[in-house]
Protein backbone atom coordinates (compact mmCIF):
# COMPACT_ATOMS: atom_id res chain seq x y z
CA UNK A 1 0.00 0.00 0.00
CA UNK A 2 1.16 3.53 -0.84
CA UNK A 3 0.11 6.81 0.73
CA UNK A 4 -0.79 9.41 -1.89
CA UNK A 5 -0.42 13.07 -0.93
CA UNK A 6 -0.75 16.43 -2.60
CA UNK A 7 2.42 16.31 -4.73
CA UNK A 8 1.50 12.88 -6.09
CA UNK A 9 -1.94 14.24 -6.99
CA UNK A 10 -0.41 17.23 -8.78
CA UNK A 11 1.82 14.91 -10.83
CA UNK A 12 -1.00 12.45 -11.55
CA UNK A 13 -3.23 15.22 -12.88
CA UNK A 14 -0.63 16.18 -15.49
CA UNK A 15 0.30 12.62 -16.44
CA UNK A 16 -3.32 11.50 -16.68
CA UNK A 17 -4.11 14.37 -19.05
CA UNK A 18 -1.22 13.25 -21.29
CA UNK A 19 -2.53 9.68 -21.39
CA UNK A 20 -6.13 10.85 -21.86
CA UNK A 21 -5.58 11.53 -25.57
CA UNK A 22 -7.32 14.88 -25.23
CA UNK A 23 -10.32 13.62 -23.22
CA UNK A 24 -11.13 12.27 -19.79
CA UNK A 25 -12.41 15.54 -18.35
CA UNK A 26 -10.74 18.70 -17.11
CA UNK A 27 -7.58 17.78 -15.14
CA UNK A 28 -7.85 20.98 -13.09
CA UNK A 29 -11.28 20.01 -11.77
CA UNK A 30 -10.11 16.50 -10.96
CA UNK A 31 -7.06 17.84 -9.16
CA UNK A 32 -9.11 20.28 -7.08
CA UNK A 33 -11.53 17.54 -6.06
CA UNK A 34 -8.68 15.25 -5.01
CA UNK A 35 -6.82 17.97 -3.10
CA UNK A 36 -10.01 18.94 -1.28
CA UNK A 37 -10.53 15.29 -0.35
CA UNK A 38 -7.04 15.19 1.19
CA UNK A 39 -7.96 18.23 3.29
CA UNK A 40 -11.15 16.49 4.46
CA UNK A 41 -10.05 12.87 4.84
CA UNK A 42 -6.24 12.89 4.84
CA UNK A 43 -3.85 11.29 2.30
CA UNK A 44 -5.22 8.52 0.09
CA UNK A 45 -4.43 4.84 0.47
CA UNK A 46 -3.61 3.12 -2.84
CA UNK A 47 -3.18 -0.63 -3.27
CA UNK A 48 -1.84 -2.63 -6.19
CA UNK A 49 -3.82 -5.40 -7.85
CA UNK A 50 -1.53 -7.93 -6.17
CA UNK A 51 -2.42 -6.50 -2.76
CA UNK A 52 -6.14 -6.84 -3.46
CA UNK A 53 -7.78 -9.91 -1.92
CA UNK A 54 -9.29 -12.27 -4.48
CA UNK A 55 -12.67 -12.05 -2.77
CA UNK A 56 -12.59 -8.24 -2.43
CA UNK A 57 -15.57 -6.43 -3.96
CA UNK A 58 -14.59 -3.49 -6.19
CA UNK A 59 -16.21 -1.18 -8.73
CA UNK A 60 -15.26 1.58 -11.14
CA UNK A 61 -16.07 5.24 -10.49
CA UNK A 62 -16.10 7.90 -13.20
CA UNK A 63 -17.81 10.74 -15.04
CA UNK A 64 -19.65 10.08 -18.30
CA UNK A 65 -20.66 12.74 -20.79
CA UNK A 66 -19.21 15.65 -22.73
CA UNK A 67 -16.09 17.12 -21.06
CA UNK A 68 -16.89 20.64 -22.31
CA UNK A 69 -20.02 20.63 -20.14
CA UNK A 70 -17.85 20.59 -17.01
CA UNK A 71 -16.56 24.07 -17.83
CA UNK A 72 -19.95 25.37 -16.66
CA UNK A 73 -21.47 22.37 -14.85
CA UNK A 74 -18.80 21.98 -12.17
CA UNK A 75 -19.24 18.87 -9.97
CA UNK A 76 -20.30 19.44 -6.36
CA UNK A 77 -18.32 16.44 -5.09
CA UNK A 78 -21.32 14.32 -4.11
CA UNK A 79 -22.21 12.79 -7.47
CA UNK A 80 -19.59 10.04 -7.48
CA UNK A 81 -20.35 9.12 -3.88
CA UNK A 82 -24.07 9.00 -4.64
CA UNK A 83 -23.48 6.63 -7.56
CA UNK A 84 -21.45 4.21 -5.40
CA UNK A 85 -24.05 4.42 -2.63
CA UNK A 86 -26.78 3.51 -5.12
CA UNK A 87 -24.80 0.57 -6.50
CA UNK A 88 -24.08 -0.71 -2.98
CA UNK A 89 -27.82 -0.52 -2.24
CA UNK A 90 -28.52 -2.49 -5.42
CA UNK A 91 -26.12 -5.29 -4.42
CA UNK A 92 -26.85 -5.11 -0.72
CA UNK A 93 -23.18 -4.99 0.25
CA UNK A 94 -20.33 -2.51 0.53
CA UNK A 95 -17.37 -2.20 -1.82
CA UNK A 96 -13.91 -2.90 -0.42
CA UNK A 97 -12.08 -0.67 -2.92
CA UNK A 98 -12.70 1.75 -5.80
CA UNK A 99 -10.96 1.66 -9.19
CA UNK A 100 -10.63 4.29 -11.96
CA UNK A 101 -12.30 3.49 -15.27
CA UNK A 102 -9.67 5.26 -17.36
CA UNK A 103 -6.64 7.52 -17.43
CA UNK A 104 -8.19 10.96 -17.79
CA UNK A 105 -7.71 14.37 -16.25
CA UNK A 106 -10.91 14.14 -14.19
CA UNK A 107 -11.57 10.42 -14.35
CA UNK A 108 -8.18 9.42 -12.95
CA UNK A 109 -8.61 11.54 -9.82
CA UNK A 110 -12.36 11.51 -9.18
CA UNK A 111 -12.18 7.90 -7.86
CA UNK A 112 -9.64 8.98 -5.23
CA UNK A 113 -12.16 11.47 -3.83
CA UNK A 114 -14.91 8.84 -3.87
CA UNK A 115 -12.71 6.19 -2.23
CA UNK A 116 -11.67 8.59 0.52
CA UNK A 117 -15.27 9.55 1.24
CA UNK A 118 -16.25 5.86 1.41
CA UNK A 119 -13.27 5.03 3.64
CA UNK A 120 -11.75 2.45 1.27
CA UNK A 121 -8.50 2.31 -0.75
CA UNK A 122 -8.08 3.13 -4.42
CA UNK A 123 -6.77 0.40 -6.72
CA UNK A 124 -3.72 1.25 -8.86
CA UNK A 125 -5.27 -0.03 -12.10
CA UNK A 126 -7.94 0.84 -14.63
CA UNK A 127 -9.85 -0.54 -17.60
CA UNK A 128 -8.29 1.44 -20.46
CA UNK A 129 -4.71 2.56 -19.87
CA UNK A 130 -5.81 5.76 -21.63
CA UNK A 131 -9.19 7.48 -22.15
CA UNK A 132 -11.81 6.34 -24.67
CA UNK A 133 -15.17 7.89 -25.58
CA UNK A 134 -17.56 5.10 -24.58
CA UNK A 135 -18.42 3.15 -21.45
CA UNK A 136 -17.84 -0.16 -23.22
CA UNK A 137 -14.28 0.75 -24.25
CA UNK A 138 -12.62 -1.08 -21.38
CA UNK A 139 -10.52 -4.22 -21.11
CA UNK A 140 -13.28 -5.56 -18.88
CA UNK A 141 -15.50 -5.74 -21.97
CA UNK A 142 -12.78 -7.72 -23.74
CA UNK A 143 -12.95 -10.25 -20.89
CA UNK A 144 -16.78 -10.25 -20.73
CA UNK A 145 -17.11 -8.45 -17.40
CA UNK A 146 -20.56 -6.78 -17.41
CA UNK A 147 -20.92 -3.07 -16.76
CA UNK A 148 -24.31 -3.61 -15.16
CA UNK A 149 -25.88 -3.27 -12.76
CA UNK A 150 -24.64 0.32 -13.02
CA UNK A 151 -25.66 3.39 -11.04
CA UNK A 152 -25.86 6.95 -12.34
CA UNK A 153 -26.04 10.08 -10.20
CA UNK A 154 -26.28 13.76 -11.12
CA UNK A 155 -25.50 16.95 -9.22
CA UNK A 156 -29.06 17.19 -7.84
CA UNK A 157 -28.89 13.72 -6.31
CA UNK A 158 -31.07 12.02 -8.92
CA UNK A 159 -30.03 8.37 -9.26
CA UNK A 160 -30.78 5.77 -11.90
CA UNK A 161 -29.83 2.10 -11.71
CA UNK A 162 -29.29 0.58 -15.15
CA UNK A 163 -29.81 -3.11 -15.90
CA UNK A 164 -28.68 -3.56 -19.51
CA UNK A 165 -28.36 -6.72 -21.59
CA UNK A 166 -24.74 -5.96 -22.52
CA UNK A 167 -22.09 -3.25 -22.27
CA UNK A 168 -23.10 -1.66 -25.58
CA UNK A 169 -26.61 -1.06 -24.27
CA UNK A 170 -25.22 0.10 -20.93
CA UNK A 171 -23.39 2.83 -22.85
CA UNK A 172 -26.51 3.83 -24.80
CA UNK A 173 -28.76 4.02 -21.75
CA UNK A 174 -26.22 5.83 -19.56
CA UNK A 175 -25.46 8.31 -22.35
CA UNK A 176 -29.15 9.17 -22.65
CA UNK A 177 -29.37 9.77 -18.90
CA UNK A 178 -26.38 12.11 -19.24
CA UNK A 179 -28.04 14.03 -22.06
CA UNK A 180 -31.28 14.34 -20.08
CA UNK A 181 -29.54 15.64 -16.95
CA UNK A 182 -27.47 18.30 -18.67
CA UNK A 183 -24.63 16.58 -20.51
CA UNK A 184 -22.70 14.82 -17.74
CA UNK A 185 -23.31 12.33 -14.94
CA UNK A 186 -21.22 10.32 -12.51
CA UNK A 187 -21.32 6.54 -12.47
CA UNK A 188 -20.41 3.43 -10.51
CA UNK A 189 -20.26 0.23 -12.53
CA UNK A 190 -18.22 -2.85 -13.51
CA UNK A 191 -18.60 -4.42 -10.06
CA UNK A 192 -16.24 -7.38 -9.82
CA UNK A 193 -14.16 -9.45 -7.44
CA UNK A 194 -10.51 -8.87 -6.75
CA UNK A 195 -9.71 -12.03 -8.71
CA UNK A 196 -11.58 -10.68 -11.76
CA UNK A 197 -9.86 -7.30 -11.43
CA UNK A 198 -6.43 -8.94 -11.42
CA UNK A 199 -7.20 -10.91 -14.57
CA UNK A 200 -8.90 -8.19 -16.62
CA UNK A 201 -7.51 -4.78 -15.59
CA UNK A 202 -4.49 -2.79 -16.73
CA UNK A 203 -2.16 -2.63 -13.71
CA UNK A 204 -0.28 0.39 -12.39
CA UNK A 205 -2.13 3.10 -14.33
CA UNK A 206 -2.27 5.66 -11.51
CA UNK A 207 1.43 5.21 -10.75
CA UNK A 208 2.20 5.51 -14.47
CA UNK A 209 0.26 8.80 -14.61
CA UNK A 210 2.24 10.03 -11.61
CA UNK A 211 5.57 9.10 -13.24
CA UNK A 212 4.65 10.93 -16.46
CA UNK A 213 3.64 14.08 -14.57
CA UNK A 214 6.70 13.95 -12.33
CA UNK A 215 8.97 13.56 -15.36
CA UNK A 216 7.55 16.73 -16.92
CA UNK A 217 7.88 18.62 -13.63
CA UNK A 218 11.45 17.50 -12.99
CA UNK A 219 12.50 18.36 -16.55
CA UNK A 220 11.17 21.88 -15.99
CA UNK A 221 12.97 22.15 -12.66
CA UNK A 222 16.22 21.08 -14.34
CA UNK A 223 15.76 23.72 -17.04
CA UNK A 224 15.50 21.17 -19.84
CA UNK A 225 13.04 20.43 -22.63
CA UNK A 226 10.52 17.89 -21.28
CA UNK A 227 9.27 16.70 -24.67
CA UNK A 228 12.23 14.45 -25.66
CA UNK A 229 12.21 12.99 -22.14
CA UNK A 230 8.48 12.27 -22.33
CA UNK A 231 8.79 10.71 -25.77
CA UNK A 232 11.46 8.39 -24.44
CA UNK A 233 9.41 7.47 -21.35
CA UNK A 234 6.21 6.79 -23.30
CA UNK A 235 7.99 5.20 -26.28
CA UNK A 236 6.14 7.85 -28.21
CA UNK A 237 6.68 9.49 -31.57
CA UNK A 238 6.56 13.16 -32.52
CA UNK A 239 3.92 13.50 -35.24
CA UNK A 240 3.79 17.23 -35.93
CA UNK A 241 4.48 20.72 -34.59
CA UNK A 242 2.06 23.43 -35.45
CA UNK A 243 0.03 26.51 -34.61
CA UNK A 244 -3.68 25.97 -34.15
CA UNK A 245 -5.47 28.01 -36.80
CA UNK A 246 -8.94 26.44 -36.73
CA UNK A 247 -10.94 24.45 -34.21
CA UNK A 248 -14.54 23.27 -34.25
CA UNK A 249 -16.34 21.75 -31.27
CA UNK A 250 -19.97 20.76 -30.87
CA UNK A 251 -21.78 18.69 -28.28
CA UNK A 252 -23.71 15.98 -30.09
CA UNK A 253 -25.31 12.89 -28.58
CA UNK A 254 -23.54 13.36 -25.27
CA UNK A 255 -20.07 13.66 -26.83
CA UNK A 256 -17.83 16.54 -27.82
CA UNK A 257 -17.11 16.08 -31.52
CA UNK A 258 -14.97 18.18 -33.78
CA UNK A 259 -11.56 18.83 -35.27
CA UNK A 260 -8.47 20.94 -34.76
CA UNK A 261 -6.33 22.16 -37.66
CA UNK A 262 -2.66 23.05 -37.27
CA UNK A 263 -0.36 25.05 -39.56
CA UNK A 264 3.18 23.66 -39.45
CA UNK A 265 5.95 25.44 -37.54
CA UNK A 266 9.68 24.84 -37.11
CA UNK A 267 10.58 21.76 -39.18
CA UNK A 268 6.99 21.37 -40.41
CA UNK A 269 6.65 24.68 -42.30
CA UNK A 270 4.51 24.35 -45.41
CA UNK A 271 2.56 21.39 -44.03
CA UNK A 272 -0.74 21.11 -42.19
CA UNK A 273 -2.19 18.61 -39.77
CA UNK A 274 -5.73 17.94 -38.62
CA UNK A 275 -6.93 15.86 -35.70
CA UNK A 276 -10.53 14.71 -35.25
CA UNK A 277 -12.01 13.93 -31.87
CA UNK A 278 -15.00 12.38 -30.13
CA UNK A 279 -14.17 13.45 -26.57
CA UNK A 280 -10.75 11.88 -27.29
CA UNK A 281 -8.49 12.35 -30.32
CA UNK A 282 -9.23 9.58 -32.82
CA UNK A 283 -7.07 10.28 -35.87
CA UNK A 284 -4.30 12.64 -36.98
CA UNK A 285 -3.65 13.33 -40.67
CA UNK A 286 -1.09 15.51 -42.40
CA UNK A 287 -1.77 16.46 -46.00
CA UNK A 288 -3.79 13.27 -46.51
CA UNK A 289 -1.36 10.95 -44.74
CA UNK A 290 -2.55 9.19 -41.59
CA UNK A 291 -0.01 9.83 -38.83
CA UNK A 292 -1.76 7.99 -36.00
CA UNK A 293 -5.19 6.54 -35.27
CA UNK A 294 -7.16 4.96 -32.45
CA UNK A 295 -6.62 2.88 -30.46
CA UNK A 296 -3.13 4.45 -30.18
CA UNK A 297 -3.03 7.69 -28.21
CA UNK A 298 -2.74 11.14 -29.77
CA UNK A 299 -1.68 13.85 -27.31
CA UNK A 300 -1.30 17.57 -27.94
CA UNK A 301 1.43 19.04 -25.74
CA UNK A 302 2.08 22.75 -25.34
CA UNK A 303 5.22 23.50 -27.38
CA UNK A 304 6.69 25.63 -24.58
CA UNK A 305 5.71 23.77 -21.41
CA UNK A 306 4.97 20.22 -22.64
CA UNK A 307 1.77 20.34 -20.59
CA UNK A 308 -1.15 18.51 -22.23
CA UNK A 309 -3.93 20.45 -23.96
CA UNK A 310 -7.35 18.79 -23.74
CA UNK A 311 -9.95 19.01 -26.51
CA UNK A 312 -12.01 21.59 -24.61
CA UNK A 313 -8.90 23.74 -24.02
CA UNK A 314 -7.77 23.93 -27.66
CA UNK A 315 -7.67 27.60 -28.66
CA UNK A 316 -6.71 29.57 -31.75
CA UNK A 317 -3.01 30.42 -31.81
CA UNK A 318 -1.91 27.65 -29.47
CA UNK A 319 1.41 26.09 -30.45
CA UNK A 320 1.37 22.37 -29.97
CA UNK A 321 3.47 19.27 -30.40
CA UNK A 322 1.36 16.32 -31.53
CA UNK A 323 2.59 13.05 -30.10
CA UNK A 324 1.58 9.47 -30.92
CA UNK A 325 1.80 6.96 -28.06
CA UNK A 326 1.49 3.16 -28.37
CA UNK A 327 -1.59 1.77 -26.65
CA UNK A 328 -1.66 -1.21 -24.26
CA UNK A 329 -1.39 -4.55 -26.07
CA UNK A 330 -4.96 -5.54 -25.11
CA UNK A 331 -6.26 -2.95 -27.57
CA UNK A 332 -4.20 -4.34 -30.44
CA UNK A 333 -5.91 -7.73 -30.34
CA UNK A 334 -8.66 -8.52 -32.90
CA UNK A 335 -11.34 -8.02 -30.23
CA UNK A 336 -9.76 -4.76 -29.07
CA UNK A 337 -9.61 -3.39 -32.60
CA UNK A 338 -13.20 -4.49 -33.22
CA UNK A 339 -14.55 -2.13 -30.53
CA UNK A 340 -11.87 0.59 -30.47
CA UNK A 341 -10.05 0.53 -33.81
CA UNK A 342 -10.38 3.11 -36.59
CA UNK A 343 -13.28 1.34 -38.32
CA UNK A 344 -15.35 1.35 -35.14
CA UNK A 345 -15.17 5.17 -35.24
CA UNK A 346 -16.06 5.35 -38.92
CA UNK A 347 -12.61 5.57 -40.54
CA UNK A 348 -12.20 3.15 -43.44
CA UNK A 349 -8.53 2.41 -42.84
CA UNK A 350 -6.56 -0.51 -41.46
CA UNK A 351 -4.97 -0.01 -38.07
CA UNK A 352 -1.21 0.45 -38.22
CA UNK A 353 0.71 0.78 -34.92
CA UNK A 354 2.05 4.30 -34.54
CA UNK A 355 5.63 3.08 -34.15
CA UNK A 356 5.38 1.44 -37.60
CA UNK A 357 4.18 4.55 -39.44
Amino acid sequence: MRIIGKQEVEDMAVGAAVLASGGGGDPYIGKLMALQAIEEYGPFEMVTLDELDDDAWVCASHMLGAPTVLVEKVPNGLEGIGAVDALEARFGKKFDAIMPLEAGGLNSLLPFQVAAAKGVPIVDADGMGRAFPELRHVTWTLFDVPACPAAVCDEKGDTVVIEAVDNEWAERLARNVAITTGGSVFMADYAMTGAQAKKTSIPGTSTYCEVVGRTIREAHEAGGDPIPVILDLLKGKELFRGKLDDVSRRTVGGFVRGYAHFEGIEGYHGRTCEIEFQNEHLIARSDGEVLCSAPDLIAVLDAETALPITTEALKYGARGVLVGIPVHEHWRTPRGLEIAGPRYFGYDIDYVPVEER
